[in-house]
Formats: structure tokens, sequence, C-alpha cells
């Protein structure tokens, strides 16, 4: 027996896209779905965002005439004493869990089925209300003494394979596990889907460069106005593979997601479409190769 991540319905299933800057992905979504050539297995209902006041949520939410929910996450945080959003003290904790029960309280009147997210920041501990998908920048597929290597937030992932020695990168679409707060949670659901490679442009830097300003850096993988060639060059390349990658790859997964061809087997190994592999490679041309 296999088990669906969706329940089966008379209806295509509800989706909420969830965004928390630009939403470049949602946009590339969202347009996808109103393509008149393109069958309809789910319907987008409502555009979430944690950064009401700095995002293009509603923006977006015009655009493609649906409504908009705005929970700001830091406004909340200070509501309840802190001044930091964090999940890394068990008081951070706490109020992420309350932040997330009235964020699924204001969610509750749309009905979803499952949840999208198009570069949300925050770390999902909604993803046990109802099943969610998320784009990552790396190949989780790329393993080290059998872990997942190329994982974290923002540039992280394109840091990493660029300092492997890697010369390509890959977007990964993962089904995602809730966030209780352990750094083994990220980035660890199944893969649904990969793209194809995208080759890494160093712009004439050597690895050895790249690894000798890593050693240099005081606290390892830095974010934000500290920038250096290394973090420039990441960052570069992982704008490229958002195009190359993110937004040929994340709306057919999500299709099939929604006609529930991944499913899980008893032992909770990923099957698409009854059989089991470890992800799907998506190609630019449309078609599917299943990774055993």
């Amino acid at each position: 027996m296999s088990k669906v991540f969706l329940k089966v319905l008379k209806k295509p299933p509800s989706g909420a896209i969830f965004l928390s800057g630009s939403g470049t992905n949602a946009v590339k979504i969202l347009e996808r779905f109103r393509n008149p050539d393109r069958p309809k297995y789910w319907i987008p209902k409502v555009i979430v965002t944690d950064r009401p006041k700095t995002s293009h949520a509603a923006a977006i939410a015009e655009k493609f005439g649906l409504p908009m929910v705005g929970h700001g996450i830091a406004a909340f945080y200070r509501e309840h004493g802190l001044e930091k959003v964090t999940v890394s003290t068990p008081e951070g904790q706490r109020v992420r869990q309350l932040w997330t029960e009235s964020l699924l309280e204001k969610l509750r009147p749309f009905d979803i089925d499952f949840g999208i997210l198009a570069g949300f920041i925050t770390l999902a501990n909604f993803a046990d209300a109802f099943p969610c998908l998320n784009v990552h920048p790396g190949d989780l597929t790329y393993r080290k003494n059998g872990v997942r290597c190329l994982v974290g937030l923002h540039t992280i992932p394109v840091e990493l394979a660029i300092l492997e020695g890697l010369d390509h990168l890959r977007s990964s679409v993962i089904l995602v596990k809730p966030f209780t707060g352990k750094p083994q949670d990220i980035d660890s659901g199944h893969i649904l889907g990969i793209s194809e490679r995208v080759p890494l442009d160093l712009k004439g830097h050597t690895l050895e460069e790249l690894q000798q300003i890593f050693r240099s850096r005081t606290h390892g993988h830095i974010h934000g106005a500290n920038h250096d060639i290394l973090f420039d060059l990441a960052n570069y390349n992982q704008e490229r593979l958002k195009f190359a990658g993110d937004h040929a790859i994340y709306p057919e997964v999500i299709d099939d997601f929604a006609r529930n061809f991944f499913t899980e087997d008893d032992s909770g190994k990923l099957l698409y479409k009854g059989s089991p592999v470890e992800t799907v490679e998506y190609h630019r041309d449309g078609s599917r190769t299943p990774i055993a």
C-alpha cells in the first residue's frame, strides 16, 4: 500500500503560496498556471507573507486577483517581548509556535490543501498542518558520507557547491518537514524533483583562491551587508540558477504533486507513479527521468 500526501478530492486541491521578498518564483508559478494551454491540476487560493510591509506579496496578489494574508513575524515577536526572530531558544520556539497557530487561524477560511513556499524565509513549522513544498538552490542528492551536503539558507548551498569543486548547480524541490529547532530538520524532506545541471561560473577565479577566502572568514558563511568575492559569486550563480533551475521545474513538480504522482510506501520511501525513486529529474523539454 502507498500513502498519498494529499487527500483524494473530487476537485483540484487548493494551494497557498508563501513568500517573504520579491516573489519571483511565485510570479512564475502563477504565470504558468494562467497559461490557457496548461491543464489546471490545482487552484491557487491565497498569497501569504510574513513580511507584509517589505515583500511584494500585495502587488502579486493584486496582479493575479488573489487575496493576501499578511502576518508579520518580526512585529509578532516584539509583541511577545523578543526583539529578535529566533528559534534557537525555548522562548523563541514558544513564540514561533504561537505565531504559527495565529497564522493557521487566518488561513482557516481558505481551506488549504497544500502550501507552496516561494522564497519564504521563515523556517516553516506549519508543515504538519498541511503538506508544503519548497524549492532549494542546491542539489540535495549530492552527499558526503551519506549526508546531504548542500543544505542551508540563502547563498550557503551555492557557496558549498563552489567550495566542493563542483562545476554545476541544480535546484531541488522538497517536501518540507516541520522545523522543530533542530538543524538536521533543514532540507531533510523527500527530494521530489531536481533540475538539469546549470554550469557554475566562477568568473575566472580559481577554487584554491575561493577556498582561501572562506578560510580567512571569521564566522564561516556570511549573509547581508558584509560580503566578499566568494559571497558575490554565490549570489550571482544563485540568481542564474533561479531562472534556469527554479523557474523551470517548480511549476512542473507542483502539478505532479497535485496529481498525487508522489506517494510513500509503508517504510516511508518515496514513490513516483508507484515506483521507488530517490528523486525525479525534470528536463527543460517537459520530460522526466525517475532516479532510483
